[in-house]
């Protein structure tokens, strides 16, 4: 009895599975580089030795290293997103809104920090770093416009509100306390919730 042949659709699907895999094993390859040397000592030949491909199949799935980042930051927010700031909206003390966002924000850094740590010193060396960054720029902007609702401020002292909640959860604000002062998560939460209070006035 013959075996029947595999139907052509069959053997599309197994060759779009393979190359899906194989995109997916590049993208963690790089990612992983990023987070130990950074994207400016990431090269696609290392790439391709860390996923195990020649290196024209690296520029077969990705055209050029934007394209490559672009899914490595895709990839990498998938498995750590970041905290959801939307709940903070739910407390109504602003003191307190503040002190539980801050509290996950350097919570999620702590998990994060060599990746940002490499990225962001990167960023000014690698064109495709900074489109990269758009959307970890643009939600600690909206994070601190959450953060900085409800403290009653206006005029100059809303100014110095809203730019003291931005430095708050910057990640270099956070790592220059955490990593560089030594200084614990609850710490790095006291002091730069001291220093939105105090621009606050209050």
């Amino acid at each position: 009895m013959s075996v029947e042949k595999p139907t052509r659709r069959y053997r599309l699907q197994k060759r779009a599975d393979a190359m899906t895999a194989t995109r997916q094993r590049i993208t963690e390859a790089a990612m992983e580089l990023h987070g130990t040397l950074g994207p400016a000592r990431t090269t696609m030949t290392a790439v391709a030795e860390r996923a195990g491909v020649q290196r024209q199949t690296v520029y077969r799935h990705f055209a050029d290293e934007h394209e490559l980042l672009a899914a490595c930051s895709a990839h990498f927010a998938t498995l750590y997103p970041w905290p959801d700031a939307a709940q903070w909206r739910t407390v109504a003390d602003p003191a307190e809104r503040l002190r539980i966002g801050l509290d996950e924000l350097y919570a999620w850094y702590e998990i994060t920090e060599a990746m940002w740590t490499n990225v962001l010193r990167d960023e000014s060396l690698v064109s495709a770093v900074g489109p990269a960054l758009e959307p970890l720029h643009t939600y600690l902007d909206d994070t601190a416009r959450v953060l900085a609702a409800g403290w009653g401020t206006r005029g100059r002292r809303r100014a110095m509100l809203v730019a003291a909640v931005r430095h708050a959860v910057d990640f270099q604000t956070w790592r220059s306390l955490a990593r560089d002062g030594t200084v614990d998560r609850a710490g790095v939460v006291e002091l730069t919730s001291a220093m939105v209070s105090r621009a606050a006035g209050t």
